[in-house]
Order: C-alpha cells, then structure tokens, then sequence
C-alpha cells in the first residue's frame, strides 16, 4: 500500500529550496528498492529503469515534486480522522511521491517487460518562487532522451492538457524615508499602494480566463517612520501566451508609474516565468482514459500551472494527472482519503502498462 510510505515522506519537511533531507529519503526508499538514484545538480532524485531491450528508445519520465509551501519549522505530525490522514502537505505531494515509490515496489521483477524506457524523478522547487526549477532542468537536460513526461500531481480523476502561463514579479519601492513630523520626504509605502490600486484597475478579458493577484506586500518600519522601502510579489495568469505578454506589458508600466508619480524609484524582477499553452497531450490520453475507466473513475481534462508545463516549450508530449483524493490544499488541514491511494496505485500502474504497450517507432 502506497500508505506505507506516505506517513514517512508527509512528515520529512520540505520547503522550496530546502528539499534536501526529503530528497535524500526518496533516494533512500528507491535505493532501498533496488533501484540507483542520482541527486543531480539542482537536487532532483532521478532512477532510470532502461532494459537493454528499450536502448535507444525515447523514456516516459514520471515526475512527482518534493516541495511543499509550508515554511521551515512547521508542524508536520500527521493525524488520522475517520479514513482521512490530515497533515500540512499530505496531499500536495506526498501522497503522488508515496504512490510513485510504491510504483516502483510493484515493478521490480518485471522490468524486462518494458518495451520503453522508464524514468522516474522526484523533482524540487514546483511551488511558490520555485518557478518549475526542477522539471525545467530535467527536461532542458534530458529532451534528447525523452518521448513523454508526466507529471504526478493532483486529484485523481483529473488529466491537465493545458498549462497556464505565469509570469511573477517582485516591485521594491526605494525611497528616503525619514521622521514623520520632520521630514517632507516621500513614501515607498504611498508608491506600493499607488500601484496596488493600479495593477487592479487594469482591464482583464472575460475570455480567455486571466488573472492578476498582488499575493504579498510589506513595508516601512514604524508608525512614526516614513518608509523607505516597500515591496510586493505580483502574480500574472492567463490561458493564451500573448494575452499574458500584453497584461505582464501593462503590469510592468503601473509598477513604474506609480513610483514616478509618488516621487521614488522601482526595481521590479521578474521571479517567475512558467511557459503555458497546448501540452500536446494526445499521444497520452488514450492511455490516461483507458486507465481511469478501469477504476470506474470519470476522467476530467483541465488547464492548471503543474510541472508539466515545462515541457511545452520543448514540444514534449506531457500531461500532470493525479493519483489520490483529497482536499485543502496549501493549508494546515489538507487531507487525504486513505482508502484512494490504492486505487491510485493502480491507475498509475495502467497508464505506465497501456503506454509501454503503444508501437515503439
């Protein structure tokens, strides 16, 4: 049972950029397994499973993120409540690398049945500021040697085909600062909110869906003190890549204007660029149909901002499809429902089984 691992990798923190112990455990159970592992240079754990009979044919790479978004020094103890286990990150994505590591468990002694190669990875730095670090280095790294990637993450019963494109900035307001009574000077304070109200006064099409969200902002260091300094992290989202160069156009010129206008400077880095648009899909989704309808489980296709994204510049086949059920993700009380990840076992097992199955060209 996929169960058997996912206590032990949900209580191992792993905040983006700092997945090194979990890394080290997923490279330990694989080993474990029978399998070598490498921790390449970024701090992915990579197992190739490659017959000599599949030599030289592209691999189908399985790849399940090690990060979660929980800060260092979280509690991550795990508790059990009528067939649930609820933990900070028991979902997203322990439970996806519990069920590739028991993948593998089911796969040894049958290796020589592959017609395909087989690499599995467990991939940092997917969420927050990790801007895909991980599958964007296997896949830049490895392109030549690939014919699919997958990634494993999410709810079962859904395959996502499209990714969406994401841009991320971070706006740091620069100004004199100084007393509140004995200064005139200006605010980096005033300058953040100028451009807060004037990022979402920016017009967004109905369609294609595209978002704006300023996630986080922070300044100034009393009441009495004008701010010298004030900063805030913008998020940029839309369905179709030009709509989203035109917004991330605009967004960029309300940062700038808004420090001119109240009289201080702006540095604005980007921090984030997840490539969107088609995933080209459809060499995979016959398998990921045929799979989920063997669990009698109705298969929902869906545009999100996975690691699957970093294929589509590549033009690699690829698709994100989850393996368990569950709810509140990102938060404290995330949970999963026990009594899915055997289900979930087995999907994944049958679309790794219906893809090997495909005519090697």
């Amino acid at each position: 049972m996929p169960l058997a691992y996912l206590a032990q990798i949900a209580q191992t923190p792993a905040p983006t950029f700092e997945e090194g112990v979990r890394a080290e455990l997923i490279a330990s159970l694989w080993r474990d397994l029978g399998y070598p592992c490498q921790i390449d240079a970024v701090g992915n754990v990579l197992t190739r499973i490659a017959p000599p009979a599949t030599e030289g044919h592209p691999a189908l790479l399985l790849a399940s993120h090690l990060d979660t978004v929980f800060d260092a020094g979280t509690d991550v103890t795990l508790r059990e409540d009528g067939g649930r286990l609820i933990g900070p990150g028991v979902g997203d994505n322990s439970a996806s690398l519990a069920v590739l590591t028991a993948l593998l468990r089911d796969l040894r002694g049958k290796t020589g049945l592959l017609r395909r190669p087989l690499w599995i990875a467990a991939n940092v730095a997917e969420e927050g500021l990790g801007d895909l670090r991980g599958s964007k280095y296997l896949i830049a790294q490895h392109r030549a040697q690939l014919g699919a990637f997958i990634a494993v993450d999410g709810y079962l019963g859904i395959a996502v085909t499209r990714g969406v494109g994401v841009r991320r900035y971070r706006a740091t307001f620069l100004g004199p600062g100084g007393h509140s009574w004995g200064d005139q000077a200006p605010s980096s304070l005033h300058a953040l909110g100028r451009a807060i109200g004037a990022l979402y006064a920016l017009p967004l099409p109905a369609s294609p869906r595209t978002t704006l969200n300023v996630g986080v902002a922070s300044g100034g260091t009393s009441v009495n003190s004008i701010a010298a300094s004030a900063e805030l992290l913008l998020d940029l989202r839309s369905m179709d890549p030009r709509v989203l160069t035109d917004l991330d156009r605009r967004a960029v010129g309300a940062l700038h204007a808004a420090a001119r206008e109240a009289g201080v400077t702006v540095r604005v880095e980007q921090v984030g660029d997840r490539p969107g648009g088609d995933l080209h899909s459809g060499a995979l989704l016959p398998a990921v149909r045929e799979a989920a309808r063997e669990i009698h489980t109705e298969l929902r296709t869906a545009s999100s901002s996975t690691d699957a994204n970093a294929a589509a510049p590549h033009g690699l086949p690829a698709v994100a499809i989850g393996v368990y059920r569950g709810g509140n993700a990102h938060r404290l009380d995330e949970w999963v429902q026990t009594s899915s990840l055997q289900p979930g076992l087995q999907f994944l097992r049958r679309v790794v089984e219906l893809y090997q199955q495909q005519p090697v060209a």
